[in-house]
């Protein structure tokens, strides 16, 4: 069976030349989530959406997309475990060899002037992080790339060795947790600028037309 890759991102710049060598010189299938697969697909390269692989369509606004087991157990699952291949296999769920995601644009978002905090809010990541997190717990089983910057290393690594060395997979897990936990921290740090110095949250216009 080909081995599955799962193509989620906010930034674009090298997604396509990324999934086309995959596709052609490796013979991935992908899996994306919506807007990346529609980049894919007028590069014309297949794809096959995140809510048709899971049956479940994107709701809330996309707020939920790949909240689901079919992606998280392809992410988490241990291909050495006799009772995690009896759970895929008992739910239809094919392992995920490698997990391309890159965050919502959180810090410019509320670089922008007079933005308001609903807009912030929107450019909070729900499941990016969380697919980040489980791919790099996992990461003797899998690859995660979290930044454009690694997709030729990683393509190296296949045209080198047929598969990423452990090493190479380590760093990426690193990476990632680096990546989400800067994420993070922005997070935080925005909502505490929009605390009163008491702890109260302030009253602004902004705050009580969000609320």
């Amino acid at each position: 069976m080909a081995r599955l890759a799962l193509l989620s991102t906010s930034e674009k710049a090298g997604i396509v030349d990324l999934a086309r060598s995959l596709v052609e010189e490796f013979e991935f299938e992908l899996i994306s989530s919506g807007g990346t697969a529609k980049t894919l697909q007028a590069a014309g390269i297949p794809v096959t959406k995140v809510s048709d692989y899971t049956g479940s369509p994107e709701i809330l606004d996309g707020r939920v997309k790949t909240l689901h087991p079919r992606i998280h157990g392809g992410i988490l699952a241990r291909p050495d475990s006799p009772t995690d291949l009896a759970d895929l296999a008992a739910h239809h769920i094919r392992p995920i060899s490698l997990v391309v995601v890159n965050l919502y644009p959180f810090e410019q978002t509320i670089a922008k002037p007079e933005v308001s905090l609903a807009e912030a809010i929107e450019q909070i990541d729900i499941g990016g992080p969380a697919m980040l997190r489980a791919a790099a717990k996992n990461f003797a089983h899998l690859t995660v790339l979290c930044n454009p910057a690694q997709y030729v290393d990683y393509l190296n690594e296949l045209r080198q060795r047929g598969e990423p060395s452990l090493m190479f997979r380590q760093a990426c897990a690193l990476r990632a947790f680096q990546h989400t936990c800067v994420y993070d921290q922005a997070i935080a740090s925005y909502l505490e600028k929009i605390q009163a110095p008491d702890g109260r949250q302030q009253t602004s216009s902004a705050l009580e037309t969000f609320f």
